[in-house]
């Protein structure tokens, strides 16, 4: 069996060398083997018979039988963990979380992964400084990248407001180092202008549109349009983990406390409005219904209700919403650590978007 080897050729961006085995008339085998910015160097053997080539060997990079099976127009969803979604859509393939991180006594802990919302409160109440948060770092956003670019060809972000938080910052320098190794791939980067079960809705509806083989502009549309139109309405329980976290001042937690009231608060295109401070928990989910009423003046709604260890209040609200009002989907989700470490327990929160 004689070898012979053929020229080097550009094809796509790809720079290819065939040599073929065997005779000229009968070829045993043909190697291609490339090298291309961003994917590494590839071998591929192919036998005339055979309709596939199969992967020798890829040394880094993606795997090419995952990249030319993709459609041209998918997308993957990217989220940070702020958004506290329910666990029924943590599973999909399409929707990635980038955890936040949070800070208590001294230990470092990564959102939702290495510390579970009952070890995290029971250590919240044992802390004199109260706990800290900050942003996923550049590199935990990547990684979010890498995974969601194994499903799709492009992302859509959405990110926690970025007048509470440097996510949406840290989130656009990940995108700029990885478009530089994977400028195939489209990125955009969507500041949800919400938190918590606010920015949860907007992910999962967008997360829909992906599944139903929406592209990144109609993708991006719909989590815009949804993002004009959410609202989250909540109320807590104490001002106390607020004030320990320097954001309210001393005063107004010791009111709150004396008078066991439950300041109640609308949250919207990042600016926080206080709507009273209703003196038990049951008036607060009376004035929440009231106002989600006012806001939806009869429309078909999306609601995602959320709490800070309250599932007790949480499952009441829920069914009083389901009562009420007509709702396409409703979700009751648990507050991630990271939410809970500025608000402690007892929060009970309803994000919705009317139809």
């Amino acid at each position: 069996m004689d070898e012979r080897s053929g020229r080097s050729r550009i094809h796509g961006g790809l720079r290819v060398r065939c040599d073929v085995h065997g005779s000229a008339s009968q070829p045993s085998a043909v190697r291609l083997e490339g090298q291309s910015r961003g994917t590494g160097r590839v071998r591929i053997w192919r036998r005339p018979q055979e309709r596939h080539p199969r992967i020798h060997r890829i040394d880094r990079g993606f795997d090419i039988t995952q990249r030319t099976a993709r459609r041209g127009n998918s997308v993957s969803i990217v989220a940070d963990s702020a958004a506290s979604l329910p666990a029924s859509v943590l599973s999909d393939p399409k929707l990635h979380v980038v955890p936040m991180t949070l800070t208590i006594n001294d230990q470092e802990f990564i959102d939702g992964v290495d510390i579970s919302v009952a070890d995290f409160y029971a250590l919240l109440k044992q802390s004199p400084g109260g706990a800290t948060t900050s942003a996923p770092s550049p590199a935990a956003f990547v990684r979010g990248f890498e995974a969601a670019a194994r499903e799709s060809d492009s992302i859509l972000c959405i990110v926690v407001a970025a007048h509470f938080s440097a996510t949406a910052d840290s989130a656009r320098t990940a995108s700029e180092q990885f478009l530089l190794t994977h400028p195939d791939c489209n990125i955009t980067i969507m500041d949800s202008e919400s938190a918590a079960g606010g920015e949860g809705l907007i992910a999962m509806g967008a997360l829909d549109q992906a599944r139903n083989g929406g592209s990144l502009t109609e993708t991006l549309a719909l989590a815009k349009s949804i993002k004009e139109r959410v609202r989250l309405l909540a109320f807590v329980d104490t001002l106390y983990y607020l004030w320990k976290g320097g954001r309210v001042p001393r005063i107004a937690h010791l009111g709150v406390s004396l008078l066991k009231l439950k300041p109640t608060f609308e949250l919207r295109h990042s600016n926080i409005e206080n709507l009273g401070r209703p003196r038990t928990v049951k008036k607060a989910m009376n004035k929440i219904i009231d106002l989600m009423a006012e806001r939806i003046d009869g429309a078909r709604i999306h609601v995602s209700i959320n709490h800070a260890a309250s599932a007790e209040n949480a499952a009441l609200l829920s069914q009083r919403i389901s009562e009420e009002f007509e709702c396409v989907d409703s979700y009751v989700t648990e507050f991630t650590p990271v939410m809970g470490a500025h608000i402690g327990p007892g929060m009970l929160g309803v994000a919705f978007w009317a139809e």
